[in-house]
């Protein structure tokens, strides 16, 4: 009887967990309070997380308290946790390069499934949330660096400060340190207003249960970020569309890691490769309904490509002759940059909006040649018969990514942060 009453109990509390996305936002809040008023053994009950779970405990990690040296520059950057698509590792490269008095460190969550990106130290999920010796060393670790830079919205000390970033950022401030907020994507874009605008937004589709937590996720996220006192960026231009007050820190790729010399558009049968990280909000339904007639007339060879470590990645886009990005967000990101950086001739959708604001801010045009969902094979073909037209678009891509996206431009987007001393 008590077996089946703590299964009944550790099965309530997960479906309320996966329900919070749904519930008004005081619930929310009161769940929190009395969470945090819990003992950790209480909390490890109702979650099943306690009880003799398979592999290592948290304590059999030595390794994780060994952290990289501080730094001894004049500005130390913090930045972490996320490091989606290795962009945290990317940012401190880049203002390393860029700016000679500023050094840094970048910290993530370790990620398992052989998808992880570089990073200059990161501990595992099980270390972060229930280690307090762990989060309380990264607290003293990360006080003694002069600027933090938050990604996404995520906690840097897990529970040490209550899962709450602003909350950090306040401690930290107190400390003397100056801290930033940089968005991602989906922690601030809000999915109603996407939808509204776009006939073509994933947030349109019914079946997607997770919309009504994201929804909530972004909808908080930018009302805290709009009451953030400090600097917040982001790294896609769209992101401006729930964010006008943010600042577009581009994404980084290194040009080298991707330059090909194969050439484009030299082959009777060209290769048009897509390969989403994400297939719903990449348009994959609509991609793959366009390029597979095409490749059974023999007009291209189309590869849908799963999920790939990312070092195989330059190898796969050195093959190609077109890639098809994204058509659902109305933006661009990481692998398109990759893509263009290859010499490749890149498709997407990237609204109007997007193309303006980089023009305003670059000067450039986004050489990404345009295509909404409906549109897709019909820009292939074109792009096939037009051979002169995809490579020009091919050759832009390039040096645009060189203009854009070598990671001196977004220094330069960070520098003011750097340069700024904290208020204590």
């Amino acid at each position: 009887m008590r077996r089946f009453a703590k299964r009944v109990v550790v099965g309530s509390a997960r479906f309320l967990a996966r329900q919070r996305g749904r519930i008004p936002g005081w619930l929310n809040r009161a769940i929190d309070w009395v969470r945090w008023r819990l003992p950790s053994s209480w909390v490890d009950a109702l979650t099943g997380r306690g009880g003799g779970g398979v592999g290592r405990k948290d304590w059999e990690y030595p390794e994780v308290h060994v952290r990289p040296p501080v730094p001894t520059a004049p500005r130390r950057l913090f930045v972490g946790p996320a490091n989606f698509a290795g962009q945290g590792m990317a940012w401190t490269r880049a203002v390393e390069r860029t700016l000679p008095d500023v050094r840094g460190v970048c910290f993530a969550l370790e990620i398992t499934g052989g998808f992880s990106f570089p990073d200059d130290f990161h501990v595992p999920p099980l270390v972060y949330r229930r280690n307090r010796r762990w989060q309380a060393e990264q607290f003293a670790y990360v006080k003694e660096f002069s600027h933090v830079l938050i990604e996404a919205g995520r906690p840097l000390f897990a529970d040490l400060f209550r899962l709450d970033p602003f909350r950090e950022a306040r401690v930290l401030e107190a400390a003397g340190v100056r801290v930033a907020m940089i968005s991602h994507g989906s922690d601030s874009r809000i999915p109603s207003r996407h939808a509204a605008r776009f006939p073509w937004s994933p947030y349109r589709d019914r079946d997607w249960v997770e919309v009504p937590r994201l929804e909530a996720q972004a909808t908080r996220m930018v009302q805290r970020l709009r009451a953030f006192t400090g600097p917040v960026f982001v790294s896609t231009p769209d992101l401006l569309d729930d964010l006008p007050f943010g600042l577009w820190c581009p994404v980084v790729v290194d040009p080298e890691v991707w330059r090909s010399e194969a050439p484009v558009l030299e082959r009777d049968v060209p290769v048009v490769v897509h390969a989403p990280s994400n297939p719903r909000v990449k348009g994959s339904a609509a991609v793959d309904a366009a390029l597979e007639p095409l490749h059974e007339k023999g007009l291209v060879e189309y590869r849908r490509i799963g999920r790939v470590p990312a070092e195989e990645m330059p190898a796969l886009y050195a093959d190609a002759d077109i890639v098809l990005e994204q058509f659902r967000l109305g933006s661009y990101g990481v692998a398109a940059c990759e893509a263009m950086a290859a010499g490749r001739v890149v498709v997407g959708n990237v609204t109007p909006t997007v193309r303006q604001r980089v023009k305003v801010r670059t000067g450039l045009d986004v050489p990404i040649v345009q295509a909404e969902p409906a549109e897709i094979g019909a820009v292939v073909e074109r792009l096939v018969a037009e051979r002169d037209e995809a490579r020009a678009a091919a050759r832009a891509g390039v040096e645009y990514v060189h203009r854009v996206h070598d990671g001196t431009y977004s220094a330069g987007v960070l520098r003011p942060f750097l340069e700024v001393d904290a208020d204590v």
